[in-house]
């Protein structure tokens, strides 16, 4: 069972022994480096993906100024750091974590509409994952600092589960 959770110390070890490949660090912030981004911005929200009551992932939920790169909507999150545990890859865990995304938006941030993300061009398998699990390419681009990204977006309020 995936679940999504907010960071808590018992969490930290296993975010402290993370482990993704060299391809998918060129793509994506390690957790305790965005951990440390999180603890000076109060508007960046660490979150933790459970799969059958351990950590398995990690992603980060960004308010205020952080979605204004990809959007003009004022009631949108920002989805940045996303990563599944290299041991924890190839068992539909990522997947499951953003179909529960919405839900737990609307729970959490119950004034947002949408989330968007921006994946580099050379980022297929997020890209796929992402199209498949309810997110939009409208056609947004923007130059990210390892090149082109597609911005994405996932209406929150019109999600059925």
């Amino acid at each position: 069972m995936v679940e999504l959770d907010f960071l808590k110390p018992e969490y930290i070890q296993f975010l402290q022994n993370y482990n993704l490949d060299t391809k998918q660090r060129e793509f994506t912030a390690m957790p305790m480096g965005a951990l440390e981004k999180c603890e000076t911005e109060v508007d960046r929200h660490p979150i933790v993906i459970l799969f059958n009551g351990k950590p398995a992932g990690f992603f980060v939920l960004h308010e205020g100024e952080g979605p204004k790169t990809y959007t003009d909507d004022p009631h949108a999150l920002l989805l940045r750091a996303y990563s599944i545990d290299s041991s924890f890859q190839g068992k539909g865990i990522a997947k499951e974590s953003m179909k529960r995304l919405p839900a737990f938006v609307r729970k959490h941030f119950p004034d947002k509409k949408q989330v968007v993300l921006g994946v580099n061009h050379g980022n297929h398998p997020a890209k796929a994952l992402y199209l498949k699990a309810g997110f939009e390419d409208r056609g947004g681009r923007f130059q990210g600092r390892k090149g082109e990204q597609f911005i994405l977006h996932m209406p929150v309020s019109s999600v059925i589960e």
